[in-house]
């Protein structure tokens, strides 16, 4: 059964770190989608610290590996986006919106969401590892 993975900022932090468990699910995955708000979480991140430029050249490279592509949000996502919305909201159990961005481009693109942050529990719909 083929593995796609959307990975989060985090995630993407401990693959670069070297972090075994990154790295098992990167090296296993099929196709990795970053979503286009993860990128931006990234490169703010790189801009504020001190080594912007090798973190870009970083991701620049990841970014080149032939099963790795960015997903961008379109029409159809901004649905899934109000279906998570609502939902939370009505259970009470805001996220911050850049993960509701990140939800609903993973469950769109019938990915599995690799991240750390235990919030995207309770998003319905959300296959996480």
């Amino acid at each position: 059964m083929a593995l796609g993975v959307a990975i989060d900022t985090n995630r993407y932090v401990d693959f670069c770190r070297n972090e075994p468990a990154a790295v098992n699910v990167i090296a296993k995955a099929d196709r990795i989608a970053i979503p286009f708000v993860v990128l931006g979480e990234l490169r703010g991140g790189f801009r504020r610290g001190t080594r912007g430029q090798p973190n870009e050249q970083a991701l620049s490279r990841f970014l080149q590996r032939s099963h790795v592509d960015v997903v961008y949000a379109d029409e159809a996502t901004t649905h899934f986006y109000a279906m998570i919305f609502a939902d939370l909201q009505e259970a009470g159990t805001p996220i911050p919106t850049n993960d509701i961005w990140i939800a609903a481009l993973t469950i769109q693109h019938d990915l599995v969401l690799f991240t750390r942050d235990k919030h995207f529990e309770c998003v319905p719909r959300l296959a996480r590892l």
